[in-house]
């Protein structure tokens, strides 16, 4: 008779137990680290813009936030795809994970994103980098059309018009070349003159 306590995954036939995760999009913090050091990872990455009626960038919202060392930069909504969801899906959520459910996105008809950025952790390779891995990101211009109140680190969205946006002031504060993506997207619907 075995006084054994079995663990949780233990079975009888003293088998290994396959359990799918709990969220098979998600991968744990070591995971992720493990998985950023051997595969370029894919985001997503929007601008938000108000529009007028004749769907011309009226106002850019940029992202005001404090990054890991306590220093304010301005960024834009972005996160990765997971596992399984569409491209409309991961944009839809970065979107109102970022400004809120009240934002009101009109994602685009099209999938084809405006500017497509890759990030290495090396600089010099691309306008683009990231420290922490090899991503490629697809960047799409969004019009929003309610009201934002940014969630998770973001501390404000900040309305200015496309130029004051794409000011050499602005775009020196965005991390990781992402003044230089907020200019492509800018200028791939004419915003910049």
């Amino acid at each position: 008779m075995s006084v054994r306590t079995p663990d949780p995954d233990w079975n009888p036939d003293d088998e290994p137990v396959v359990r799918p995760p709990a969220n098979p999009g998600w991968l744990t913090d070591l995971e992720l680290a493990e998985v950023r050091g051997r595969l370029p990872l894919l985001y997503v990455e929007a601008v938000p813009v108000r529009v007028d009626g004749l769907g011309q960038v009226t106002e850019v919202g940029v992202l005001l936030r404090a990054n890991a060392v306590g220093e304010m930069t301005r960024t834009l909504v972005s996160g990765r795809v997971m596992y399984g969801e569409t491209i409309r899906d991961a944009l839809f959520r970065h979107l109102e994970k970022d400004l809120g459910p009240m934002a009101f996105p009109m994602l685009p008809a099209s999938q084809v994103p405006c500017v497509v950025a890759e990030y290495f952790p090396m600089p010099g390779i691309s306008p683009f980098t990231d420290e922490r891995q090899h991503a490629v990101s697809l960047a799409f211009i969004v019009p929003v059309t309610g009201t934002c109140e940014p969630r998770q680190d973001a501390l404000e969205v900040t309305w200015m018009t496309p130029a004051e946006a794409a000011s050499e002031s602005i775009t020196a504060e965005m991390e990781g070349g992402r003044g230089v993506l907020l200019r492509q997207a800018l200028a791939s619907v004419g915003a910049l003159p």
